[in-house]
């Protein structure tokens, strides 16, 4: 054999195709995907869900609670497949220790001031750009508030595209752009106290509770049915991928369920079965999504009796 055989290839990006930092060594996808895997492992992250969609971000595969050494042994083989099979390769991290709050769609002057308490900074397309942050000791409520202190995406999933990886959508074609870590901390935590020191939370909102909302968890619901999920999924707003937002459509469910007179705890569990988003991210956001959608009728219900 050739001594030049032996040596390894270089890599290929998106669709095959070689780019030329793969060429001259400088950027390897798969150390890139590894490296964002120990970046939420170093504040705390204990699993994965890793999924796998399609160029028009339908679902092609799902791995639920993978620990960090089967995330890491799987990268070898999930980045060059998702670049050969026009797949985005997404994870989403869960921690039992921190709060790991995703900061979508930030501006350049809200990146700079959340900036110093991102463990993770990220950049998924030309004008895409996402920071991560983990809060220790996070009271109910924080990640809206800080989404709200940031102007970022209210509706972001806590999921990312693993960089490393190509961001395959239909309005990228051909040159499909790869996901970069734009900056890492490993390891830093932050509390509320210090996020809120850099201004960055939205100040808590003290909402006065109707009667019927508090009733709500000690009465029986007024009816033992339950609202048309294919109905709110219809009628939710459509995302970048041209299919409806199940995020936006789990919401207004609960909020339907709610105003029924369903109690917080059993709308949450009647969307794990109605709702493949909520089966597929679990109890804790079947929970919050009925939490948040509680909160929103609370806020709507409070200004409505305010006087004009």
């Amino acid at each position: 054999m050739a001594p030049d055989s032996k040596k390894k290839k270089p890599r290929r990006g998106a669709g095959g195709k070689m780019s030329d930092q793969s060429a001259g060594g400088a950027f390897d996808p798969i150390a890139e995907a590894l490296r964002l895997l120990d970046l939420f492992a170093s504040v705390g992250t204990n699993a994965f869900d890793i999924t796998h969609t399609n160029l028009h971000q339908e679902k092609r595969g799902f791995r639920p609670a993978q620990s960090l050494a089967q995330a890491r042994a799987s990268m070898p083989y999930l980045v060059p497949s998702a670049a050969r099979r026009q797949n985005n390769l997404i994870v989403r991290p869960r921690s039992k220790t921190v709060a790991l709050i995703q900061l979508d769609d930030l501006t350049p002057d809200n990146l700079a001031r959340i900036g110093p308490a991102a463990f993770l900074v990220l950049q998924t397309s030309p004008n895409g750009i996402q920071a991560w942050v983990a809060v220790k000791d996070a009271p109910k409520g924080f990640a809206a508030r800080l989404k709200e202190g940031t102007g970022a995406d209210k509706e972001a999933s806590g999921a990312t595209r693993v960089a490393g990886t190509a961001n395959f959508k239909p309005a990228y074609a051909p040159n499909f752009p790869i996901v970069r870590i734009v900056t890492a901390q490993p390891g830093r935590a932050v509390t509320p106290e210090t996020l809120a020191a850099l201004g960055v939370v939205a100040p808590e909102k003290t909402l006065p509770v109707p009667p019927a909302v508090a009733s709500r968890t000690n009465t029986a619901p007024r009816t033992s049915k339950w609202p048309s999920y294919a109905r709110c999924l219809e009628g939710a707003p459509v995302g970048a991928s041209g299919h409806a937002k199940r995020t936006s459509a789990d919401f207004v469910w609960c909020k339907i369920a709610l105003s029924w007179g369903h109690g917080i705890e059993d709308t949450a569990a009647r969307l794990m079965l109605e709702s493949d988003k909520a089966k597929e991210n679990g109890e804790a956001y079947a929970r919050q999504t009925a939490e948040h959608a509680d909160f929103a009728a609370r806020q709507r219900n409070a200004a409505g009796r305010q006087p004009r």
